[in-house]
């Protein structure tokens, strides 16, 4: 199935014999009730109209590759000014890496740049609101300024060279920030400051220690000088506490969390009257001893960087979660015992297949699992949140070894853990859709979750059953509360996994509306007084914009900015085709983009046509869709190659982001065999309906899809004529902990699971050629992965690789020149080859 793109903005739906159901994942859920959601499930196919092919000038390559300032740059960092009618955003300047800053309201298409002496004046994207929404706090350059939103008189709070954050009302109306790990409270009617509490990051003092041994008790026994001094020391500690007990004007708010600890988060009370707090022991994320050169250096001396830690140097940490009663000054540890599955071996048959391969046998064991709070790569929030009025506070956790996510809360009373949610996969706890909260004014949470197989929106009384808020194959994400809980904003791709509009439900009747219409995709941010969204919206063809929009249903949305370049809107750039693969492994399609030849006739017959299949990179990420890619240079580049007769096609293989719990876990403990065959897939398609000759097949990606151009040549050498692999990852034991014990578990437990998942495994594969393109000053994927794999083929005595080396660039290439070098070789090697 095709989808086809014009300048339309409505969505047509084919009709489909069935949707797609998919099998729910391994989850653990105390949801006992659900309700409909008003909005359909996503359908398998539906033709989506969007933008056509832009400009008439031939790009080329040297164009594609060069600073993309050319392009027009975008507006960056957009929010919103306290006064919900101005939008704040940043733009980079021509020339340079400078950003600045500009104002516009939102009636008007004229931004005005805002002077840097007036930069502490336009809020911030993180700004805080007093409950009564009168005043509102933020920081700038670590300094704390209160708004009063009535009088529009700014006032700042402090101006010290130490760095003030997170700024917070209480209920009474009193502020709150965080110095480092001491809390401060500002009375704002007085000005008075004082100190709610100082988390010390050390050993509790153990007052003044008495003899022991039995010299030293005869040396107090026998010398009066040194008695004397004993009792001196006891009296002045004795008075000093005296003081601090009986005197309400001096501070004593230390709590000693142990030293050789770092605090990993600590969330205040809104009423400033307790602390959660999240311990962990103190590690470095660099190696002990591993370096990474700098080769390239002011000085011309060769530069040894720390180098990040690998996965196989991991060792399994656990958080210590306190809370602290400020009142009555008392700090207890809560213990993780009373989370279902807390001491679970649930890689026990991972374990047994590792040991029967050692000729061993495993017997399984409980045994607490290392928990930590959820802290992941975009989680925004907190991971513990209040209640309005303070009598509850929720806490997300996360096991480890990522198999479990637990939703808890505190029970005060007996100072336990009380978990609300748990949520188990066999495979791994996805990071992407773990946003939670509470209503207001009341005990029920409301948190996402993919225990029916795709990110999904529930609710759960603290002492109730959950109940669904959405429902569908469709993936819910970014959550935004009203003040009235009216509504649930929310961000899903309903209609089109591709396709990504705002929507809203009510969380007391269940009810969803759609909100946005743009076709593309949009993210959203609520105006301060709720009445507005601020939108950032792009299509295929085009960047990020911004738009605003009244915030109700089918609202229609006012066009803000407009940034990009005449230059860029002159360039022929190809608009690709959204296609439905079929999958010869799932009963889902594999979704694509396909960019065709302009003289490209459909249902032309001869098996003619040359084709590369560009693999996207960070595995986890969903590039089919209809917005405008991350990947713009690589857009460019296969808008090229198809003026010069290539199909160009751009998979979502599995593991992909958008299309559920079941196609993004597919990869667990075998990365890179569901992706080939999608690729495979890919081939099968372009051959039966694009005209290409399968012995004209080339393949290129960078990062995660260098891995898997490795894979593809190395495990089916004769799906492609040739391929280039750009950063790529050859060995996952050297990759970091956080992305890859997800997929593979830990080296020491799941050995098996890495040596299936290596490309250096599988050298022995490669018989068509090979192009490797590595930065030397890659502290993601490091040089040393090429390295090692390069000497293995030489062991192997393959003659049909090359390596290009690029000396300055990191992960993501920053040097016009580099892009171009780097996209020249892959531009000649498909050249050479198909």
């Amino acid at each position: 199935m095709i989808f086809n793109f014009s300048s339309s903005k409505t969505l047509v739906a084919l009709a489909v014999a069935s949707s797609i159901m998919l099998a729910g994942c391994s989850a653990t859920a105390n949801t006992s009730s659900t309700q409909q959601s008003a909005l359909p499930a996503t359908k398998v196919a539906a033709v989506v109209n969007t933008p056509a092919d832009i400009g008439s000038q031939k790009i080329t390559l040297e164009q594609a590759m060069a600073d993309p300032d050319w392009m027009g740059n975008q507006p960056e960092s957009a929010y919103w000014a306290s006064d919900s009618a101005t939008i704040i955003y940043a733009q980079k300047e021509q020339g340079n890496t400078l950003r600045d800053l500009f104002s516009q309201p939102v009636t008007s298409q004229t931004a005005e740049q805002v002077a840097l002496n007036k930069l502490h004046t336009v809020g911030s994207n993180k700004a805080v609101y007093s409950k009564n929404k009168t005043m509102a706090a933020y920081t700038f350059k670590g300094n704390v300024f209160v708004k009063n939103l009535k009088t529009g008189e700014l006032k700042q709070i402090t101006a010290t060279s130490a760095s003030e954050s997170k700024p917070q009302f209480l209920n009474n109306g009193d502020l709150v920030y965080r110095q480092g790990n001491v809390f401060f409270k500002i009375d704002l009617k007085t000005g008075l400051t004082s100190e709610l509490a100082n988390l010390k990051l050390a050993d509790e003092p153990k007052g003044i220690e008495e003899p022991s041994t039995y010299i030293a008790k005869e040396q107090h026994k026998l010398i009066k000088f040194v008695a004397l001094q004993q009792k001196n020391k006891k009296d002045k500690q004795a008075r000093s506490e005296q003081i601090n007990e009986q005197n309400d004007s001096i501070a004593n708010t230390a709590y000693y969390l142990g030293d050789g600890n770092k605090v990993a988060e600590a969330q205040l009370s809104p009423n400033g009257d307790a602390l959660l707090v999240v311990v962990k022991e103190k590690t470095d994320w660099r190696a002990d001893g591993d370096i990474m050169p700098n080769y390239i250096t002011n000085d011309a001396t060769i530069e040894p960087k720390k180098a990040r830690r690998r996965v196989a140097d991991a060792k399994e940490e656990t958080s210590q979660l306190v809370y602290i009663n400020l009142t009555n000054k008392e700090q207890t540890s809560l213990s993780f015992n009373t989370l279902p599955g807390f001491d679970e071996d649930v890689l026990a048959a991972v374990k047994k297949e590792n040991y029967a391969r050692d000729g061993k046998t495993y017997k399984s064991k409980k045994a607490p699992r290392g928990i930590n709070v959820i802290m992941d790569w975009g989680f925004e929030q907190s991971p513990i949140v209040w209640n309005d009025d303070g009598s509850q506070v929720a806490v997300m956790l996360e096991a480890w070894d990522n198999k479990d996510r637990w939703l808890a809360t505190v029970d005060f009373k007996n100072n336990k853990l009380v978990s609300q949610h748990r949520l188990h996969d066999d495979a791994w706890i996805a990071y992407a859709f773990n946003d939670f909260g509470w209503l207001h004014n009341s005990n029920t949470l409301y948190y996402l979750s993919e225990e029916s197989g795709y990110s999904q929106l529930y609710k759960k009384p603290v002492n109730g059953s959950a109940t669904a808020l959405t429902q569908g194959q469709f993936e819910v994400s970014n959550l935004t509360l009203t003040s009235d809980d009216s509504a649930i904003y929310y961000k899903a791709n309903v209609e089109h996994p591709g396709l990504y509009e705002i929507y809203r439900v009510n969380p007391q009747t269940g009810k969803s509306e759609q909100v946005t219409d743009l076709n593309g995709m949009t993210n959203y941010t609520l105006s301060p007084d709720e009445t507005k969204l601020l939108l950032k919206h792009s299509t295929i063809t085009m960047p990020n914009e911004l738009y605003v929009a009244d915030a109700k249903a089918n609202a229609k949305a006012t066009r803000l900015t407009h940034t990009v370049s005449d230059e860029f809107l002159a360039k022929k750039l190809t608009a690709p085709k959204i296609v439905a693969v079929p999958s010869s492994h799932t009963e889902q399609p594999i979704y694509a983009k396909v960019y065709y030849p302009a003289d490209y006739v459909e249902g032309e017959v001869g098996k003619n046509r040359k084709a590369v299949i560009f693999n996207h990179g960070a595995g986890y990420l969903q590039n089919s869709h209809m917005g405008f890619s991350v990947y713009f240079r690589e857009f460019m580049f296969h808008s090229l190659l198809a003026d010069e007769g290539y199909i160009v096609m751009d998979m979502d293989y599995r593991a992909s982001k958008g299309y559920g719990r079941d196609w993004r876990t597919a990869i667990y403990r075998q990365m890179g065999t569901p992706e080939t065959q999608d690729l495979a897939d890919g081939v099968k398609w372009m051959a039966q309906n694009a005209n290409v000759d399968t012995k004209a097949v080339g393949t290129y990606g960078g990062s995660y899809g260098g891995f898997m151009t490795f894979m593809a040549l190395f495990t089916a050498p004769e799906l492609f004529q040739s391929g280039a692999a750009l950063r790529p990852v050859t060995d996952w034991a050297h990759y970091n902990t956080g992305y890859t014990a997800n997929i593979l578990n830990h080296p020491d437990v799941d050995p098996i699971a890495y040596e299936r998942s290596s490309p250096i495994y599988y050298a022995e594969g490669l018989n068509k050629r090979l192009l490797i393109n590595a930065p030397m000053v890659d502290d993601n994927v490091f040089f040393q992965d090429s390295v090692r794999l390069v000497q293995r083929l030489i062991e192997l005595e393959k003659q049909n690789f090359e390596t290009a080396i690029f000396p300055v660039e990191p992960h993501g290439f920053v040097q016009p020149s580099s892009w171009l070098d780097e996209y020249r070789r892959i531009y000649k090697l498909f050249k050479e080859t198909l």
